[in-house]
This record gives C-alpha cells, sequence and structure tokens, in this order.
C-alpha cells in the first residue's frame, strides 16, 4: 500500500478510478523478437496503483508532427472530475491522438517507474499508429498513460482476473496476452495449481519466469501455423486428460449460448463469482481464437460460464477501435 498525500476522504472516495498521466520513456529492451519492454518514468507515479495482475492501460500516442494534445492531464480540475477524455473527444481529428490498451508488467512507484511489454510484429504490410510510434520511439519520447489511481476506491476496475478461492486454475492466451498471464503467474501465492498456455511467434519468444510453486507454463511455438491452432489444440488436449477436475466446474442445469460476431461485437466477459471455487479459466487474445476456446469450455465441455473469462484483445487483420 502506497502512503497518499494527505487530503480529505472525501476527495478519496470520489476520485476517479483511471487518470492521465504524463510519461517519459525512460528504457528499451528487446526480450525477443516479438517481444519489447519499455519503462516509463512520470512524476505522479508514485500514485499510480500496485494491483498488477492483468490490469489494463491505455497509452495515448503521439500524433506525427504535432505531438500530445493537451487533455488535462497537467489539470488537477480534469483529473479530480474524470474529464480527460470528453476533452479528448472534443479535439478536432487532426489532433486527436490515438490510443492502444496495453497491460502493466510492473510497477514500482517509489522510482515512478512503469514497464509495459509489447508485441512486435515484423511482417510486411501497412504499420497502425501504435506499430510506427514503436518502431519510431526512444528514450525520451513522451506520451499519456491513462491508467488507475491508487487513491480511488475503483482503482482495479481495470483487472478481469477473478478467481475468487478456485484453486485449478487454467491460464491460456497468443502473445497479446503474455504479459498479462506472465503478471498474474507472478502475483499468485502458493496453494493453487496453475497450468498455463502461451502460443507465440516462434520458440525464441519464450521469455523466463518465475513461477509459482504449483505453476506450469508451456510456450507454444506457432511458426507456419494458423494462428490459434496450436493453443486451441493444447487446451483441448489438457481438458481430455484432466476430466475428472473440469468436471466439478461443469454447469448444473443448460446455460444459454449467444454467438458473437467477433467482426462487429465486443467479445469480452470476466465474471467476478465471489464464491467461487474449485476450476477456474482466464482466456486471452485473438477474438476469433478466444470464442474457439470458450465455446468449447463453455458449450461443448459444459464448463459454468461463471467459472471462465474470457477477453478478444484484436481481431486478426483489424486495427482496435478507440
Amino acid at each position: 500500500m502506497l502512503t497518499l498525500p494527505n487530503e480529505s476522504a472525501t476527495a478519496v472516495l470520489d476520485r476517479p478510478a483511471y487518470r492521465p498521466y504524463r510519461a517519459t520513456v525512460v528504457g528499451i529492451r528487446s526480450l525477443s523478437r516479438h517481444f519489447t519492454r519499455m519503462t516509463f518514468f512520470g512524476e505522479q507515479f508514485d500514485t499510480f496503483s500496485t494491483a498488477g495482475l492483468d490490469q489494463r492501460v491505455k497509452i495515448v500516442l503521439p500524433l506525427p508532427g504535432r505531438g500530445l494534445s493537451d487533455i488535462g492531464a497537467n489539470d488537477e480540475s480534469t483529473i479530480a472530475d474524470g474529464s480527460w477524455y470528453a476533452r479528448w473527444r472534443a479535439l478536432p481529428d487532426a489532433d486527436r491522438n490515438p490510443f492502444r490498451t496495453y497491460t502493466v508488467r510492473a510497477v514500482r512507484p517509489e522510482l515512478r517507474e512503469i514497464d509495459v511489454d509489447f508485441v512486435t510484429h515484423n511482417g510486411h504490410g501497412p504499420l497502425g499508429p501504435a506499430a510506427r510510434w514503436l518502431y519510431t520511439a526512444s528514450v525520451g519520447s513522451d506520451v499519456l498513460i491513462i491508467g488507475p489511481d491508487e487513491r480511488s476506491p475503483g482503482r482495479a476496475i481495470g483487472l478481469d482476473w477473478h478467481p475468487a478461492q478456485a484453486t485449478e486454475l487454467l491460464l491460456a492466451g497468443d502473445e497479446t496476452a503474455a504479459p498479462a498471464i506472465c503478471s498474474i503467474l507472478e502475483s499468485l501465492a502458493a496453494g493453487r495449481r496453475v497450468r498455463a498456455f502461451i502460443e507465440v511467434p516462434t520458440e525464441a519468444d519464450a521469455l523466463p519466469l518465475d513461477l509459482p510453486a504449483g505453476g506450469e507454463i508451456t510456450w507454444l511455438a506457432r511458426d507456419t501455423a494458423p494462428h490459434g491452432e496450436r493453443l486451441d489444440a493444447a487446451v483441448r488436449g489438457w481438458v481430455a486428460n484432466n476430466r475428472s477436475l473440469v468436471k466439478t466446474a461443469v454447469a448444473a442445469t443448460p446455460q444459454p449460448w449467444a454467438d458473437i460476431d467477433v467482426d462487429c461485437d465486443l467479445l469480452w466477459e470476466s465474471p467476478n463469482d465471489e464464491a467461487g471455487t474449485g476450476f477456474y479459466a482466464w482466456l486471452a487474445g485473438e477474438s476469433c481464437m478466444i470464442k474457439l476456446l470458450r465455446r468449447f469450455l463453455v458449450s461443448e465441455t459444459g464448463i459454468d460460464r461463471k467459472r471462465v473469462a474470457f477477453m478478444g484483445y484484436w481481431r486478426l487483420g483489424r486495427s482496435e477501435a478507440q
């Protein structure tokens, strides 16, 4: 827990969960061919929430030749009333900076630093705003980070990891979910058995990780296989080998099934069953891949949907909508 500034209880209770932070790149490190870690420094990162796990943030990217528009990152009244988003939307199109969603990999409030791991794709074709910035960013580059405020009671709003009292855990995702899965694994306390599968572009993209007792991870090299094929096979194989464990999580009654068009709708559900025990699954990554895994676990296998969190982080061939 952070030592907070001397402010009234009312001010703390009214404080928005997320706020804009001005940040500067102070470190860039290649973790593998397809993973790059950036370290950001922010004068006000001493109040950046340390919830960890799969905490989401938005990184507001500078526009080429224009930089960062003013959305109130230095204005305490804007921070206090949460109106930064309204200010961003009110900007002319030419001045409205794009932003993208990432997972915080580490928070060091005492140093006013955070780490974010980025996926770098080296394929051909046009680059989106995030990829263009990533390839040109250097130490000293400035961004805005919309992140959780430790002083707000809603600071955990960006978390989708809700295992409650479950002791048998399954995590599965592609490279875009790797930072979240790694952060979750490193945060787990003893007494839980966890199995994680991460599909990455190549064998060289398997990252070193301090696993908790009872934790096991398999890095699946995609190589030339279709996206998600190896992950799908791994999850199906794990379920086949753990039928007795999964059986305890099967829903008591048939569950309604709503098909989701991942090209039009957001595939995202993170149930928070505080009484949940036994088995819990967390799935994230490319939307079509996650849709198939969700269908397998919930519809085909019959696992209670309250035991399965699934997040479509992105759609193959499409840029993230603002």
